[in-house]
């Protein structure tokens, strides 16, 4: 028989994400950071009234696709272009320095609980969990903030992508040394196919799109469809003939449509759906995924200096990266501040490395902890780096 409690379930998302979002507005925070909270209030963390099920599970990827669909839209190809090398040297160094960090947190832990077995692999697989970035949760403060089509904006969002294909690549090379039947080469040459993929069909797409949006202009609903329809489409082949991330298609996809002429148009109309229903449900599903363990003397050490080097690695590594690119001192920390959010990444990579067996499941604990509170911490932190200085006189003022 069919249930209908998952209409209970979204009035509840849809509620708490909106009520948590007016208040952290209230303190001046991102709403993003209110709907973050809703989930952690709601589910297994806390109150326990809300589990992720598979219908919830589902819609946030979906919202999560149409959150980096609309980003690509909002995106100007040009300019992704010109930071083209910018967002590779970011990119590299925000990869590298969480990586060297996140195997000498895993070092000290093994050496202070005295764990000696197959040290090395379990070491890099933490720092490869440090590496990962959710940028979904940057792009929706830098939206909110009307920033996401900056400089900085362009940067991080090209960083983002380019860092989400080292990470498939450092995971795969990972796990190739613990599990054979994974081959790197073949690895490799799906990743360079899909951008090969990507960019004929991108452009085959939007020379028919433009044509047809320039030739037909009464029912301007079509082209809402033929775009989104474009966007699922992508998302998947990425994902499931290439092994890149979904939200990648999605935003390729995106930039795809970038230049037409019915942009604008579409956006709204899609804007409406993900900002009603979607982005919620993918937002407080970040929360409903966090369970956190019960944890020993050791484990909380090891929480606190690997969310400490989370959170540093990544504001060194993009801001040494952004630096030597000629940015701004404040520029280059808030491009390292946009990387900063781990979010759902870091869960499905550790739960990767758990069923592998390159990390014990006591290990989830602190890795959990690192994706809450890097993901709450940084849209609040965004926000801050963003502040005008007429605005911190403001508070300095008040205060």
């Amino acid at each position: 028989m069919l249930s209908y409690h998952f209409l209970l379930d979204l009035s509840l998302i849809l509620l708490s994400t909106k009520v948590l979002g007016l208040v952290t507005r209230r303190f001046k925070m991102p709403q993003v950071v209110g709907a973050l909270l809703a989930g952690l209030v709601l589910g297994p963390a806390m109150l326990n009234i809300l589990k992720e099920t598979d219908f919830i599970l589902q819609l946030s990827e979906l919202g999560v696709i149409v959150l980096m669909f609309c980003a690509g839209l909002e995106s100007d190809l040009e300019d992704l272009k010109k930071t083209g090398k910018t967002s590779f040297i970011i990119a590299v160094l925000g990869v590298l320095v969480p990586l060297i960090g996140g195997f000498l947190v895993g070092h000290f832990y093994g050496y202070i609980s005295g764990d000696t077995g197959n040290t090395f692999l379990k070491n890099i697989f933490i720092g490869i969990v440090l590496t990962a970035t959710s940028v979904s949760i940057t792009v929706e403060t830098l939206k909110e903030m009307g920033k996401l089509n900056t400089s900085v904006g362009t940067a991080i969002l090209g960083a983002a992508i380019i860092d989400d294909i080292l990470g498939i690549v450092g995971l795969t090379l990972v796990t190739s040394l613990s599990d054979t039947s994974v081959n790197v080469s073949s690895v490799l040459l799906k990743i360079v196919g899909f951008f090969i993929f990507a960019i004929i069909v991108g452009i085959i797409f939007y020379n028919i799109f433009k044509r047809w949006s320039e030739r037909e202009d009464r029912d301007r609903r079509r082209f809402i469809i033929a775009a989104f329809v474009f966007c699922l489409v992508f998302a998947y082949i990425s994902e499931e003939i290439f092994n890149v991330a979904g939200i990648t298609g999605a935003f390729i996809a995106g930039l795809t449509l970038s230049n037409i002429n019915k942009k604008e148009y579409i956006e709204a109309r899609l804007g409406v759906v993900s900002y009603t229903l979607l982005s919620p449900v993918f937002f407080a599903s970040i929360g409903l995924k966090i369970v956190l363990p019960k944890m020993d003397i050791n484990m909380i050490i090891f929480a606190t200096l690997l969310t400490i080097v989370a959170i540093l690695s990544k504001i060194i590594g993009c801001g040494l990266g952004a630096k030597l690119c000629k940015y701004s001192k404040k520029e280059s920390f808030q491009i390292g501040i946009g990387m900063v959010s781990r979010g759902e990444v870091a869960l499905i990579v550790a739960s990767k490395g758990a069923a592998l067996g390159l990390i014990s499941s006591t290990m989830l604990g602190p890795i959990v902890i690192v994706a809450v509170i890097t993901t709450i911490i940084s849209p609040i932190l965004l926000k801050l780096a963003f502040r005008s200085k007429k605005e911190s006189l403001q508070v300095d003022l008040v205060k």
